[in-house]
């Protein structure tokens, strides 16, 4: 294709990375982009109902393939509609590029229609915003924008008038070496040594992991063998670090379970892998502290270090296992995977005993079940509120499945947009969103675009016509419950009305059945599961320092009613533990 405005060679260089697709809403100040992307070969305009889902589409692509992916949106409103999801793809360092339309240059400044200031509004959830005024600048202004975004992990922004995307191309060539993946960091030897000399000195030492841990799974196995430590896990390690794992303690964070917390708090040292944990109620006093992050920026924003190592955790494990000595005592280890048992044990029955008879639906009981029927390899949205709990507590990771939610910058409304972009950027593996009514219904226009795009995508719905999360934070607050009730809906015939299948389960004993034939059918599905709205098991004692918000005793202990398959690994690492 000729390059013969500004908007062409834009397109031209995002295929040029590898770019597909482009998620947005038409408007006029984008216009030019658009009417590229329609000329240009390999690459395609991706329509959604609202601009945030398609930040949202963008960020869920940029996750499962680890690629740039890119979302745009017209001058004022539409680009404006951008932020939350660009703040989401922002914090989980999902490289994004997004293109905000302009309104004309000879307007900026004027009080304008539609203006607003897009270099200003971005700055905060980007680690590039920049806007072209003139022609010369795009390929660069472009590269340097995409290396940012893939180099740095996270959002770029190129802002961009719609007269100037419609001005006639630079002549200056296109073609540019660019930055496609981030190499691993090695720390320095120094730090190395001392991190070795930390773990051969402490007797107790317990292992948590982040999303840092992908791909580092069989290094962290091997580390935690050498020193007989528990490993535990927050939320965004789950999918990492939980499965094929004979040390697994649980979880810690405000959805924890098991004995991760007393197993972090009981330490001599704790060495915190590859994540930014955002909770310091959750981190102990008196223990001896240890991060490895391949950003240096957020080495002890949680809490005191006695070491900060700057690196990528594969890279640092691989060049430390050779300095740490085999420790043969496995008291501390053991103990904790007896505490986690137990604790499970405690809670399992919460979701086994009577289920088939419960109205409504315990949530726990179809969470276990969609964790049974969906694929082994299967990408898994889940929406903020209490749909993360029966994720965080039912389904079951095994390395090959995928869990992608808002879970650092915990928005509304996330899985179904980001279930668009895991199915176009993955065609052919089972994708299903699990979604809450609350957040279903806040962008449902998105099913529409499930519909238009034939995306085989499976919504199942815990439908339980509240904000459950909310009325649980009121009433550990001691507040009265207000505003958190909505109307009973059918989503399923709305599903059927728009043209996907549809089908609500008011009956346990038709889930398993409904799921399945879900799955079994070519294109999208909303599967309406009618649960109990009061599934919120409250802590038995709350403290006067633990009401504020999700407080530490509630993290520990609030909503304990089941693990899923989780009990299972938890009984065969007991096994294993060598008797005397």
């Amino acid at each position: 294709m000729a390059r013969n405005t500004v908007a062409d060679q834009l397109v031209e260089i995002l295929r040029e990375v590898g770019v597909e697709r482009v998620y947005g809403v038409v408007g006029d100040s984008l216009n030019p982009v658009v009417d590229g992307i329609r000329r240009r070969r390999g690459i395609e305009w991706t329509q959604v109902r609202h601009e945030e889902s398609g930040a949202f589409a963008a960020s869920a692509e940029a996750q499962v393939t680890g690629r740039l992916a890119v979302c745009a949106g017209s001058c004022g409103p539409g680009n404006l509609h951008l932020i939350n999801g660009l703040y989401d793809a922002h914090r989980s360092m999902a490289p994004v590029l997004a293109i905000a339309s302009h309104i004309p240059t000879s307007e900026i400044g004027t009080g304008y229609f539609q203006e607003t200031h897009p270099d200003r509004l971005f700055v905060e959830c980007s680690h590039y915003c920049e806007m072209v005024t003139d022609p010369e600048q795009l390929a660069r202004v472009t590269r340097i924008a995409i290396q940012h975004a893939v180099g740095r992990g996270g959002v770029a922004v190129i802002i961009l008038p719609g007269d100037v995307a419609g001005l006639a191309a630079s002549k200056q060539p296109v073609g540019h070496a660019l930055v496609t993946e981030r190499p691993k960091v090695r720390p320095g030897p120094d730090e190395l040594a001392r991190l070795a000399e930390l773990l051969n000195d402490a007797s107790r030492v317990t292992l948590f992991c982040g999303r840092g841990t992908q791909g580092a799974h069989d290094l962290v196995m091997r580390l935690a063998e050498r020193v007989k430590a528990p490993v535990g896990h927050a939320l965004r390690g789950k999918e990492w670090i939980q499965y094929d794992n004979p040390f697994d303690v649980g979880m810690s964070g405000l959805l924890g379970y098991g004995a991760c917390y007393e197993a972090m708090h009981e330490a001599e040292l704790l060495v915190l892998l590859g994540t930014d944990f955002p909770y310091p109620a959750f981190l102990p006093d008196g223990v001896r502290i240890v991060q490895v992050d391949h950003r240096a920026e957020q080495l002890g924003r949680r809490a005191p270090l006695a070491l900060g190592v700057w690196g990528s955790v594969s890279e640092t494990i691989e060049q430390v296992l050779p300095m740490v000595a085999e420790k043969h005592d496995r008291t501390f280890l053991d103990n904790a995977l007896r505490k986690h048992a137990a604790a499970l044990e405690r809670v399992v029955g919460a979701y086994t005993q009577d289920v088939e008879h419960h109205l409504p639906i315990h949530p726990e009981y179809a969470a276990s079940v969609l964790d049974e029927e969906a694929s082994d390899d299967a990408v898994f949205t889940v929406d903020t509120g209490m749909c993360n709990v029966w994720a965080a507590r039912y389904l079951s990771p095994n390395g090959r499945r995928r869990l992608l939610g808002s879970f650092s910058h915990g928005s509304m409304a996330n899985a179904v947009p980001q279930a668009i972009g895991a199915a176009l950027a993955q065609p052919g593996r089972q994708v299903v969103a699990m979604a809450g009514d609350g957040g279903f219904s806040m962008l449902l226009g998105e099913l529409l675009t499930l519909v238009a795009a034939d995306l085989p995508v499976k919504v199942v719905l815990f439908n339980n016509s509240s904000l459950g999360m909310v009325k649980l934070e009121m009433l550990v607050a001691g507040l009265p419950e207000h505003g958190t009730a909505t109307q009973h809906t059918d989503y399923a015939a709305i599903a059927r009305a728009a043209g996907a299948h549809g089908v609500r389960v008011e009956r346990p004993t038709d889930l398993r059945a409904a799921l399945r034939e879900a799955f079994d059918r070519p294109g999208p599905a909303v599967v309406d599961v009618v649960t109990d709205p009061n599934a919120l098991s409250m802590p038995p004692r709350i403290t006067a320092e633990q009401v504020s918000g999700f407080a530490l005793s509630m993290g520990r202990t609030v909503l304990a009613g089941g693990v899923g398959r989780m009990i299972q690994l938890a009984r065969s690492n007991l096994r294993n533990i060598p008797r005397p």
